[in-house]
C-alpha cells in the first residue's frame, strides 16, 4: 500500500516537473474550491472516516462561484470581471480498503461560465473560451497512520494529483499535472468535531495580470457541532493557499475563503449539504460569494452512536461528569458523577470533610474543608490577609492581600487603564485610556498619535499635533538615559510604487531623526530606515487600514559590543 502511494506521488511529481507553464494569453485552473473526498462530513476538509473494507461512497457537489477572477484599476475598484462566474458539478467517488486506505476520484464538470476580456499590464487577458466542459480530474489516496474515526485524534498522510483534462482557455486547467502531498488530522470530542489538512502543491510557474502563480502551500480547517442526535453537522470551514516562489502571503497569489456549511443525514446511507462561502482575500480564484449544495450516498457509515467517554453506563449527553466514572442519579447536576454528599464538587473519596462544603486543596487533610475565610481562593494558612479578599503574590507578606487599585496613580483604576503602569490622562478610547502620549513598551517607544507629514513629502507638518508627539518622544528619551540606540522606521500604505514608497518612508524617518537631533538628542544614538509598504499593520483595502499603515515607529536597539 505504502509503495503504491509513493509510486503514484513520484510519477505525478515527475510529470509536473516536466510540464511547462501556461502559454501567453491562456488561462489556468481558476476554481479555488477543491472538494473533500466523498465520504467526508465536510465540504473542504476530511473527517477521515476510513472504516471498513471495500466500502464505497458516491456524491455530487454543485459549486457556484461569483466573480472568481476580477481585475482592479489603479484606485482598487473593479475594472473587469475576466470570469464573472463559474458553476461546476463535482462528481466523485471513493473506496475504503482494509480499514485504513482510501482511494478517491473527483470529476469537475463546468456547466456554466462567463466573463469579459480585458487588458492587464499590456496583455490581453481573454474571457473564458467555453462556457461548459470538463475540468481537471483529481485522483487521490489517503492512508490512516494514527488514531481512528470518532476519537480525539486521527492522522492520515495522502497525495492528490490533478490531471490536465480541462481547458486552460476556459480557466479550468493549467495544462499540466498538479500534485499535492498532504497531511490530514481529524478530531471528535463529544458533540464537537474538527479537521485540519495542509499540503504543498507542485504546479507550473507563470505570471498573470501582475500576480504570480506557481508552487503553493495550502490547507483547510473546520470546526463544528453535531446536533439532532448526530444527524446534523454545522460549522465554519476555512481553506486557502499562498504561492511560495515569489514570496508568501501576497494578496493576489493567496486565495482564501471562509465557508459556513451544514450537512444532514436524511437516511442512514444518505446525506445532503448546503453552504455559502465568501472570499477573504482578492487572490486569483477567490470568489466574492460561493454557493454549495451536495448530495451523497455513503453506505455503512451511519451517524456515530451516542458517546460514553468514561464508560460508566451514563451517556455523555446526560453525564454531568463525562470524563470521570460515576453513578446514575435522578439529579441532572450529579448524574454520572462520583458520590459527593456535601455537593462541594469534591468527591467523597478525596474529601477530608465529606459532610461539610469546602474548597479544594493540595493538602489531602484539608481538601474539601472550608479553610478560606475571605473566599479569595487562597487558604488561610497561606493568606497574609485572611479576612480581606486579595490576589496571589510571590511575596509572602502580600500573598492574599488586596492589590493597589491604581498602580500608576493617574486616577484611572487598573482594570480600566490601558497603561496601568504608566501615568496618563483619561480618554474615551479604551485603547488609549490612561496612557501618556509616548511610553516604553515591547521594545519600542510607543506613541498614541502619529507624526504628520505633508502629502507625498517628508516635511513634518507644523502645528500642535506633530509637535506634541515628538515632544513626548523627546521626553521619554530624556527620562530613560539607559536607552542608547533608537532606530526610527518609516512605513507607508501600498498606494503608489513600492520603490517610491520606500524612498518616501526613508526620507520621513530621516526627518524625524533630524528633528530629534535639533532638539538635543545625540545623533550617534539615532538611525533611520524606510520600509515603504513591506510591513503593513493591517489591510490596505480600507481607508482606516491604509491610515494605520502610514506610520513612524521608534525601535529600541542594543548598541553593538
Amino acid at each position: 500500500m505504502r509503495q503504491a502511494i509513493v509510486g503514484m506521488a513520484v510519477v505525478a511529481l515527475a510529470t509536473a516537473a516536466a510540464g511547462s507553464a501556461r502559454a501567453d494569453g491562456k488561462g489556468f485552473a481558476l476554481d479555488h474550491f477543491d472538494p473533500s473526498e466523498r465520504g467526508s462530513d465536510w465540504f473542504a476538509t476530511e473527517s477521515l472516516d476510513l472504516r471498513g473494507h471495500l466500502r464505497p461512497a458516491f456524491g455530487v457537489i454543485v459549486d457556484y462561484g461569483y466573480k472568481p477572477l476580477v481585475l482592479a484599476g489603479p484606485n482598487g475598484d473593479e475594472s473587469a470581471a475576466i470570469v464573472s462566474h463559474q458553476a461546476f458539478v463535482h462528481a466523485g467517488g471513493s473506496l475504503v480498503l482494509w480499514d485504513r486506505l482510501r482511494l478517491g476520484v473527483s470529476v469537475p464538470v463546468l456547466v456554466s461560465s462567463g466573463g469579459e476580456s480585458a487588458i492587464a499590464n499590456g496583455v490581453v487577458e481573454p474571457r473564458p473560451a467555453n462556457s461548459s466542459g470538463l475540468g481537471d480530474v483529481r485522483l487521490g489516496a489517503d492512508a490512516r497512520v494514527a488514531g481512528k474515526y470518532g476519537t480525539p485524534l486521527t492522522v492520515a498522510l495522502g497525495v492528490q494529483a490533478h490531471l490536465p483534462t480541462g481547458d486552460p482557455d476556459s480557466y479550468t486547467s493549467d495544462g499540466v499535472v498538479r500534485v499535492t502531498p498532504r497531511v490530514l488530522v481529524a478530531s471528535k470530542l463529544g458533540k464537537l468535531e474538527a479537521a485540519v489538512s495542509t499540503g504543498f502543491q507542485f504546479r507550473g510557474d507563470t505570471e498573470y495580470a501582475g500576480g504570480h502563480l506557481g508552487a503553493a502551500w495550502g490547507g483547510a480547517a473546520s470546526v463544528g457541532v453535531r446536533l439532532l442526535n448526530g444527524r446534523l453537522l454545522v460549522g465554519p470551514e476555512l481553506y486557502g493557499s499562498t504561492v511560495l516562489q515569489d514570496g508568501a502571503l501576497k494578496m493576489r497569489s493567496s486565495p482564501i475563503e471562509g465557508l459556513l456549511g451544514a450537512h444532514y443525514a436524511v437516511a442512514p446511507d444518505w446525506r445532503v449539504g448546503a453552504g455559502v462561502a465568501s472570499g477573504m482575500t482578492a487572490g486569483f480564484g477567490t470568489a466574492r460569494v460561493r454557493g454549495l449544495l451536495s448530495v451523497e450516498w455513503a453506505p455503512g457509515a451511519p451517524p456515530p452512536p451516542p458517546p460514553d467517554r468514561d464508560r460508566d453506563g451514563v451517556l455523555d449527553a446526560a453525564d454531568a461528569c463525562p470524563d470521570v466514572k460515576g453513578v446514575k442519579s435522578d439529579d441532572a447536576t450529579t448524574n454520572g458523577c462520583p458520590p459527593d454528599r456535601d455537593q462541594d464538587g469534591i468527591v467523597d473519596a478525596a474529601d477530608a470533610c465529606p459532610d461539610v462544603k469546602g474548597v479544594k486543596s493540595d493538602d489531602p487533610k484539608a481538601n474539601g474543608c472550608p479553610p478560606d475565610r475571605d473566599q479569595d481562593g487562597i487558604l488561610d494558612a497561606d493568606d497574609a490577609c485572611p479576612d480581606a479578599k486579595g490576589v496571589t503574590s510571590s511575596e509572602a507578606a502580600k500573598h492574599g492581600c488586596p492589590v493597589d487599585p491604581d498602580r500608576d496613580k493617574d486616577g484611572i483604576a487598573n482594570e480600566a487603564d490601558a497603561c496601568p503602569d504608566e501615568a496618563g490622562p483619561a480618554n474615551d478610547d479604551a485603547q488609549k485610556r490612561g496612557c501618556p502620549q509616548a511610553f516604553v513598551a515591547e521594545g519600542q517607544i510607543k506613541i498614541l498619535d502619529q507624526v504628520k507629514f505633508r502629502s507625498t513629502s517628508a516635511e513634518i507638518l507644523p502645528g500642535k499635533d506633530s509637535e506634541d508627539v515628538l515632544q513626548a518622544v523627546l521626553g521619554v528619551l530624556r527620562k530613560h538615559p539607559e536607552i542608547k540606540l533608537i532606530r526610527v522606521e518609516g512605513h507607508t500604505d501600498d498606494r503608489g510604487t513600492a520603490a517610491l514608497n520606500r524612498k518616501l518612508s526613508a526620507d520621513r524617518a530621516a526627518s524625524v531623526v533630524g528633528w530629534l537631533t535639533a532638539h538635543g538628542i545625540d545623533k550617534a544614538t539615532l538611525s533611520s530606515a524606510g520600509f515603504g509598504p513591506d510591513h503593513p499593520l493591517t489591510t490596505n483595502l480600507t481607508d482606516d487600514g491604509r491610515r494605520a499603515n502610514r506610520r513612524v515607529e521608534f525601535h529600541i536597539e542594543e548598541p553593538a559590543k
